[in-house]
């Protein structure tokens, strides 16, 4: 896609994922900048009955499907910026492939048929594979993606820049909805029954209503935003200061002692889904910002220990159930 002038007065938003974590916060993003803004939002939406009422107010709701290429025909008719913040997250390759390779590939070709002028993709850290990342900048790591899920985003990241677009890729992303971070935390430290003592790893993390208003930025911004960048806090959180944040917010009884990573790897043996858990936060996933905040005009949000608290009743409710 070719860089339009004045995007901040884009007439016509197409949302993608509208129902989902980050998509639902994105439209809260987009309705904070007021009713009086230059631009209206269409929602493309696989079932408009899971968009949650008054989620987005006056949107225009279109049907289409990731998975169903011919669904997609007409969607960017009209359309100034696509916010692409759908995929399909799981460990079925065949789905996560269809949905977020192809599916992303038909979205791109559809919006250049249409004339459409940005293309925004949120993707994710865990492109890059396993760690350790210390401190790095976009363009300094090669793709090294494990899981069926990150394969396929990598690959629809290829489509979205193909085309000059933007692509945002954040690491922990915590907030109301998430249901992956601090919950599979909270799962870890239950098996643990304890914290893990000196583990200096450094991870990156996101307030996901700060990351909601980082992609409406990247959409509406008259700079040249092209490219890859990293959407987190500016400031990591060490692993011992996470699992002890998360604790202690969400009132976890932890009857044993902190250990080191080689006991906690000893208790965890025979269950290869809180080891795998285990080696992520044991080693740095730090992923610096190469001036995307300042060069987009939107703040980073808050850090770890602020995030957490202001969360915090939600994730209480949400683990109780």
């Amino acid at each position: 896609m070719s860089e339009t002038e004045g995007l901040t007065l884009a007439s016509r938003i197409l949302v993608t994922g509208g129902s989902g974590f980050i998509g639902g916060h994105v439209l809260t993003a987009l309705r904070e900048r007021g009713s009086g803004a230059p631009y209206r939002v269409r929602l493309l939406l696989r079932d408009p009955a899971r968009l949650p009422a008054g989620a987005a107010s006056g949107a225009d709701v279109v049907r289409g499907d990731l998975a169903d290429p011919e669904s997609l025909r007409g969607v960017c008719d009209g359309v100034d910026v696509v916010l692409h913040c759908a995929s399909h997250v799981g460990d079925d390759e065949r789905r996560t492939e269809t949905v977020n390779d192809h599916g992303t590939r038909a979205l791109v070709e559809e919006a250049a048929r249409a004339g459409v002028g940005r293309i925004v993709q949120v993707s994710t850290a865990a492109v890059y594979g396993r760690g350790p990342f210390a401190g790095a900048l976009p363009g300094e790591l090669p793709l090294a993606p494990t899981s069926p899920t990150s394969r396929s985003r990598a690959a629809a990241e290829r489509h979205v820049l193909d085309a000059g677009g933007v692509v945002l890729r954040p690491h922990f992303v915590l907030g109301v909805g998430d249901r992956w971070v601090v919950p599979g935390l909270a799962a870890l430290l239950g098996l643990l029954s304890a914290g893990l003592e000196d583990c200096a790893a450094r991870h990156s993390v996101v307030d996901v209503r700060a990351l909601g208003h980082a992609v409406v930025a990247a959409g509406l911004s008259e700079r040249d935003l092209a490219g890859v960048h990293h959407v987190n806090h500016p400031r990591p959180v060490n692993c011992s200061e996470l699992l002890d944040t998360v604790a202690g917010r969400l009132g976890l009884h932890l009857p044993g002692t902190a250990m080191d990573i080689d006991e906690a790897r000893a208790r965890l043996a025979g269950q290869p889904r809180a080891l795998h858990h285990l080696g992520v936060v044991a080693v740095d996933h730090w992923f610096a910002d190469d001036g995307f905040w300042t060069g987009a005009g939107v703040d980073p949000g808050a850090g770890f220990a602020e995030i957490l608290a202001e969360h915090a009743a939600w994730y209480r409710q949400f683990l109780a159930r």
